[in-house]
């Protein structure tokens, strides 16, 4: 058994100890690796390619990259996105729109305060209790629903009066750090005017982005079409259980528009339905911008279906994926999305950093 057949039942101590020599040694490898774009991959989407000593996430001809969703809970801003992508070893990047525009000095949502606020006023578990379940959308206040009107409505104003020449500046802030946007997470479903839609296709471009994001919705690929083809963006749907609901094919969605494509969560996937992934990648395989890469186990495995793993301790197919993305050649970004728990004595950035060397191993 060869060093790419053997990674996925490796453990995570034995493959952190070897891909310790394995990169290294990558320092030198040639430039068939490089960070550049090729006429086998989809290129970056920046003019600029990194320089030496810069992170380069693309392994093997395939870009690996991460969501930044990943970094949740640490502290925001592009100057901190830039330093843990860095340490992390990211090239590429799905940047959380939310991300973005704290960072082009949006005013700030007041949602999350809101929840907190909620959350504290729960009453704890009592001992040997099981935690209450996730919670649900609340019902608001008025003094809190109408915190949120006002939110609603200043964050219209701010976007319609952006100058896009700060989010150009953004993107060069980043290239200069070697590191590109593939997608921007605007999440049209949730902005209410026709100018906001036009507003977040109008941002990804400005970003160098190929794509915008959000979850997939026939109501919003209807409505979100036009502004996507208008701006030559297209707009990459995720999945979390819907492949498992009776009845549920994106082939409607798709119809839609050649601008709608799959922003396909593997993952998710796998873990809702058991299905091998491979099987959605091959037959869609040219309306996938990108793959969300996570491992899971499957809808079926004893007391913990469905659930998030320390990669390689799970059951999806992880360099089934990479291998067949690798093999095909095909334009395709593969992102960590990090859900797992994380332990007191790591973090997020470095739990994404295991993840790059992870699917560095596999593809190299």
């Amino acid at each position: 058994m060869n060093q790419k057949e053997n990674i996925q039942g490796q453990s995570r101590r034995t493959f952190i100890g070897r891909s310790v020599a394995a990169l290294a040694a990558a320092t030198f490898l040639p430039s068939a690796f490089s960070c550049a774009g090729s006429a086998e991959q989809a290129p970056l989407p920046t003019s600029s390619t990194p320089a030496a000593g810069q992170v380069c996430s693309k392994f093997g001809g395939v870009q690996i990259g991460a969501i930044t969703y990943s970094f949740r809970g640490l502290p925001g801003g592009l100057d901190n996105i830039i330093k843990y992508c860095q340490e992390a070893n990211l090239s590429s990047i799905e940047l959380m729109g939310s991300d973005l525009e704290a960072s082009l000095g949006a005013p700030e949502n007041p949602t999350m305060k809101i929840f907190a606020q909620i959350r504290a006023a729960q009453p704890a578990p009592k001992p040997g209790e099981k935690p209450a379940p996730r919670m649900q959308m609340p019902k608001f206040t008025p003094e809190q629903q109408a915190e949120i009107d006002k939110y609603n409505e200043d964050i219209k104003a701010w976007r319609l009066s952006l100058d896009m020449s700060k989010v150009e500046a953004a993107r060069q802030k980043l290239a200069d750090a070697g590191i590109s946007v593939h997608i921007v997470k605007m999440e049209p479903s949730r902005m209410k005017s026709d100018e906001e839609l036009d507003y977040a296709f109008k941002v990804a471009k400005a970003m160098g982005a190929g794509a915008v994001t959000d979850e997939i919705n026939l109501e919003t690929a209807k409505r979100a079409a036009p502004f996507a083809e208008k701006h030559g963006v297209k707009l990459a749907f995720h999945n979390h259980m819907q492949y498992a609901e009776e009845g549920f094919s994106c082939d409607p969605i798709l119809a839609v528009s050649p601008a709608i494509m799959l922003n396909f969560d593997a993952g998710h996937f796998f873990g809702s339905t058991g299905i091998h992934p491979n099987e959605m990648i091959k037959k869609y395989h040219d309306r996938i911008y990108s793959i969300h890469l996570k491992d899971k186990t499957g809808p079926k495995t004893g007391d913990t279906p469905n659930t998030n793993q320390v990669w390689g301790q799970g059951e999806m197919p992880i360099a089934d994926v990479l291998h067949l993305v690798q093999q095909e050649k095909w334009p395709i970004y593969c992102d960590i999305e990090l859900e797992y728990e994380i332990k007191p004595w790591s973090n997020s950035v470095k739990e994404v950093g295991t993840c790059v060397k992870y699917a560095r191993q596999i593809l190299m």
